[in-house]
């Protein structure tokens, strides 16, 4: 493993991506410290928001709303394609914030940058497209049709692994939508968010569009906590644990509001004799080991045919041993550190866990620690082989953890990709039409993601973004997952002179 950099390093490279995105640093000044992951030493303390200051900034919004939905939608579109421009100026400077806050090695942050440049061009196009139908009346001279409007406002929780991407997807569709956002990132990325905002209120203020349509709350659970009660907030979008959408999900329904909850997943593979073993060996790799295992489509499970599981596990555990580890900074660097010491203990409980269980760990799971910094966690990512799908493989650890599991059938490799709580992400390696067609059918993978030929990470952000059953049910991003971020209004237009009443009744006075 390299060297890391110093933390005064650190700092400077922040201080100054943060500048170069037009973070006022004295402004935002605090005593909470951000801790990198990189080598476990602070960036910078900031200040944190109060529930007050959330409720405050919901009742900003909403007045914003008022002026923002009236606006015709190309022309909203032109804030966000303005603000698509100053993420590309700026790309390398978030980039950093990104590899320092998260950990993230340099071409995943860029990568994620890459992520809302792209959404901004999806939601630009679409500030066009927001069409709703016309529809045949049973009734001579009436026309029915639908319409959407603006929703209002909308909360987003976001995660640390994807610090800026997910809020960039809810916050350019809901903008051209119409809707203000009101954002709490995680506590681990207060730079980035606040660097992200910052590029959103230059192309408000450069289009004169209200300053309220975007605003950043920094802090706990408190303020996540304050969103997700507002009345204020009509839709609230949170991307976190299954734990976290258990509690949301109720209390967003008991005051009638809306969420689109993006939670856990447990993602598996299926590799068929007919596979491509290069192609699924690389597949499977990345998927598994990009971002030290922490995506919510991380690759988690691989389901093998018993012909060719064995040089499926030599061919991985032969790539993990060459795994650059280190720094993120560091150009060559492909998979660098877990989050915290709480991801890594959570790491090392799983894999004890799956040893009880029968499971085999044939690569990697070791620590790799830098002398020069003990609160650092970089990991090898681990291969573990299971006889059979236990308790610890249906639950998902955020860690570089890969299980393999042999199958004799396509059907018992379906019910095994199917028997977890989870329902994000999935895909099959074959070269059998007929493998990938069954995999993609109804009775097929039960995942919002059915990938033929490639891993279960790294999704466009042309189609909608989410999974099915534990994992939350919620869209983002392409696709019409735009319709969560607007109400619908079906309209009866009679211009007949007359009133004839649907179903044939007759009410005549």
């Amino acid at each position: 493993m390299t060297s890391l950099p110093t933390a005064e390093e650190l700092r400077r490279r922040a201080r100054d991506a943060a500048e170069q995105c037009g973070v006022d640093l004295d402004r935002i000044s605090g005593d909470r410290p951000v801790v990198s992951p990189v080598n476990g030493a602070p960036l910078i303390s900031v200040r944190l928001h109060s529930r007050s200051d959330a409720e405050a900034a919901v009742d900003r919004a909403g007045a914003a709303f008022r002026v923002w939905r009236t606006v015709p939608a190309p022309v909203r579109g032109a804030l966000v394609r303005r603000f698509g421009e100053l993420l590309r100026d700026h790309k390398e400077d978030l980039g950093t914030l990104v590899g320092l806050e998260v950990g993230k090695v340099t071409s995943e942050a860029l990568g994620e940058v890459q992520e809302m440049i792209d959404i901004c061009e999806f939601a630009v196009g679409l500030s066009r497209q927001l069409y709703g139908r016309t529809i045949s009346s049973e009734r001579p001279g009436h026309r029915l049709a639908e319409t959407w409007h603006p929703l209002g406002v909308v909360g987003v929780i976001s995660a640390f692994n994807f610090p800026v991407a997910v809020w960039s997807w809810n916050t350019a569709i809901a903008l051209v939508c119409g809707d203000p956002v009101v954002w709490k990132p995680s506590e681990r990325a207060p730079l980035s968010a606040l660097a992200s905002a910052a590029l959103l209120d230059r192309a408000i203020a450069e289009t004169g569009a209200p300053p309220a349509l975007s605003q950043v709350l920094i802090g706990g659970a408190d303020l996540g906590e304050t969103l997700v009660d507002a009345r204020g907030v009509a839709l609230l979008s949170a991307t976190g644990s299954t734990r976290m959408g258990r509690a949301v999900g109720p209390r967003v329904a008991d005051r009638f509001g809306r969420s689109l909850l993006e939670l856990g997943g447990n993602n598996a593979a299926v590799v068929t004799p007919s596979a491509d073993l290069d192609l699924a060996t690389r597949g499977i790799v990345f998927a598994a080991a990009g971002t030290a295992g922490q995506r919510c489509t991380t690759l988690r499970r691989v389901i093998a045919h018993e012909s060719v599981i064995d040089e499926v596990a030599e061919r991985v555990a032969a790539a993990y041993r060459s795994l650059p580890i280190g720094s993120p900074l560091d150009s060559g660097t492909l998979v660098g550190p877990l989050i915290s010491d709480a991801a890594y203990k959570s790491m090392q409980d799983a894999l004890l866990a799956a040893r009880q269980q029968g499971g085999r760990v044939v690569a990697g799971g070791a620590r790799r620690l830098a002398e020069q910094a003990p609160d650092a966690f970089y990991v090898e990512p681990a291969l573990v082989r299971m006889r059979e799908q236990t308790d610890i493989v249906r639950q998902e650890t955020f860690a570089p953890i890969l299980y393999l599991l042999p199958y004799r059938d396509l059907g018992e490799a379906i019910r095994l990709n199917n028997d977890v709580p989870q329902g994000l992400s999935s895909s099959i390696f074959t070269r059998d039409q007929a493998e990938a067609e069954r995999f993609l059918a109804a009775d097929g993978s039960d995942c919002g993601i059915v990938n033929v030929n490639i891993g279960t990470s790294g999704a466009e952000i042309g189609g909608a973004f989410g999974g099915e059953k534990e994992t939350g049910g919620g869209r983002e991003s392409g696709s019409d997952a735009w319709r969560a971020y607007m109400r619908r209004a079906t309209n009866t237009i009679n211009y007949s002179g007359e009133l004839p009443l649907a179903q044939g009744v007759e009410f005549d006075i």
